[in-house]
């Protein structure tokens, strides 16, 4: 099983990380890099591979039969691997920009507010809780998991929608190989 984690985690990471760094050099940090769904996009893409990992794993090693607890537990190994990749190129990426990704981040998040007509006293509320925020995300043990959970969720769903379709030995069935 660690063979299988140690293979289609990294290649989700892999995937979801050029993905990713592809829009950012793409965009020069703006559109479409801000783009949320975007992102998720790219992480569903490849989150993906832990359906295949899963099944993989179930046709090669356990002859094609597989339940849903070890399919999950599966799944999710390969989704945590995947999101230890992505934190870890994020924290390079923020490194290599000098971690100014929060500074760009609220500068276009406050003259989004202020181009909507956003003034006074909720403008200033605004900004005070942005700077609360460039704050908590300088610090590691909040920007981490911050990171990783950013990720991890649409893995957990992934994992629980491979592991209950490859629970069924009828799902994509092994081909046999025909013997000479």
């Amino acid at each position: 099983m660690t063979r299988y984690i140690l293979t289609y985690g990294p290649i989700s990471g892999l995937v979801v990380i050029f993905g990713i760094l592809g829009t950012i050099l793409a965009s020069h940090g703006g559109p479409p890099h801000s783009d949320l769904w975007l992102g998720y996009l790219i992480m569903l893409v490849a989150l993906s591979a832990i359906l295949v990992g899963v099944k993989q794993y179930r046709d090669q090693v356990l002859g094609g039969v597989i339940g849903f607890v070890p399919a999950l537990g599966l799944g999710l190994a390969i989704a945590a691997v995947a999101g230890l990749a992505y934190v870890a190129v994020w924290e390079v990426y923020l490194a290599v920009t000098h971690y100014a990704f929060m500074d760009l981040y609220i500068a276009q998040a406050l003259a989004a507010k202020r181009a909507a007509g956003v003034t006074g006293a909720a403008y200033a509320k605004l900004a005070a809780q942005m700077e609360i925020m460039r704050v908590q995300y300088a610090n590691p043990l909040y920007r981490l998991p911050m990171t990783f959970a950013e990720i991890f969720p649409v893995g957990l769903v992934i994992a629980l929608i491979s592991a209950a379709l490859v629970r069924n030995p009828k799902f994509l069935p092994a081909r046999s190989r025909p013997v000479n």
